[in-house]
């Protein structure tokens, strides 16, 4: 599941939160990558919306890390992380062939 809104006047999306089924949560979960597939629908709907697929969202601090490596998230402060143009183009990509 992922709720999310267009913020036209300033050229992005605000995912307000994404969760994933119980069986896919984690390493041991059923289907691999839910998270970052439900972020790449968010960076998608982004630039089909025009924001040129920049998305803002707050991570649950014991994610922060995982966002910023494993799926080239950029940090605002503590918890406020962002997908750019770049990053997004590279979860479409990988997600939509």
């Amino acid at each position: 599941m992922i709720a999310l809104k267009h913020i036209r006047e300033q050229y992005y999306t605000h995912v307000d939160i994404v969760e994933a089924a119980p069986e896919n949560v984690g390493r041991n979960g059923k289907y691999k990558g839910v998270g970052a597939h439900l972020f790449a629908i968010a960076c998608k709907l982004s630039w089909d919306a025009g924001n040129e697929g920049y998305v803002q969202f707050t991570a649950k601090t014991d994610l922060v890390s995982h966002y910023m490596e494993e799926l080239s998230a950029k940090m605002i402060d503590w918890h406020t992380l962002y997908f750019d143009s770049y990053g997004a183009i590279a979860l479409i990509k990988k997600y939509f062939r």
